[in-house]
């Protein structure tokens, strides 16, 4: 069995605060394939990496991200919440992580919005050799996005509803990959993604015993919030060296 592709989710978030350029530094070093991280935008029109609509529950601010310039914003300290050591992390700008892993590892960018997708549109133009995928549970979102860029990566998120329609869906935009819940994964759901000639990528997983179950099943690929531990233990479990 060959070793999956291992997303690290929000960076190694199980290690330090999610979606800040330690986390994805520790994804690295952890020999993680690529990063998984959201976008929103700032209220000058800015891409910023945080999971959030708000910055209550990672940052020592409140309110919106959108209500925030990015200079405000990146005065904010989001790592505090996780722990003392790494009080003053700040929210990165999806620039800076571009410009600094955009050329080691693979980039899974989560979309919520429209605007938001037009702005990375043109942030990409500037990291052509970016090795870059966008993904969005926002189905009408991905449509415009590949009207508005044929060859643009793109992944169809999937949390609920009737699995075939998005897979479906995935076929008809030329999807790179599709992403369900771990959960929701089953065999004629991946035998679909495979006819139709993208692999199958979960979320969220961090037990090597359901990495190597979903394995079987036909999943090539995982997010995970401990990326090094998972990928050792499926090495393990699948008799790698």
């Amino acid at each position: 069995m060959n070793l999956p592709f291992f997303w690290a989710h929000r960076g190694a978030s199980h290690w330090a605060p999610e979606n800040t350029m330690t986390a994805f530094s520790m994804a690295v070093a952890s020999d993680a394939d690529g990063l998984e991280l959201d976008i929103h935008l700032s209220r000058d029109g800015v891409p910023v990496v945080i999971h959030d609509e708000t910055l209550d529950r990672t940052t020592d601010g409140c309110g919106a991200v959108a209500e925030m310039s990015l200079q405000q914003l990146q005065r904010l300290d989001a790592g505090s919440w996780f722990a003392p050591e790494f009080a003053g992390e700040p929210i990165p700008a999806l620039d800076q992580v571009l410009k600094v892993f955009g050329g080691q590892l693979r980039l899974n960018l989560e979309l919520k919005d429209f605007r938001a997708g037009m702005a990375v549109l043109e942030l990409l133009c500037q990291y052509p050799a970016a090795d870059i995928v966008v993904s969005s549970f926002n189905y009408d979102l991905l449509q415009r996005l590949r009207s508005e860029a044929e060859s643009l990566p793109l992944a169809v998120l999937f949390e609920s509803g009737n699995w075939r329609r998005a897979v479906k869906l995935a076929t008809e935009l030329s999807a790179r990959s599709f992403h369900p819940a771990a959960n929701l994964v089953n065999r004629p759901m991946v035998a679909a993604c495979a006819r139709a000639g993208f692999p199958v990528h979960v979320w969220t997983v961090d037990h090597g015993v359901v990495a190597k179950s979903l394995a079987r099943a036909g999943v090539s690929g995982f997010f995970a919030n401990d990326p090094a531990t998972l990928k050792a233990a499926f090495g393990r479990l699948t008799g790698a060296k």
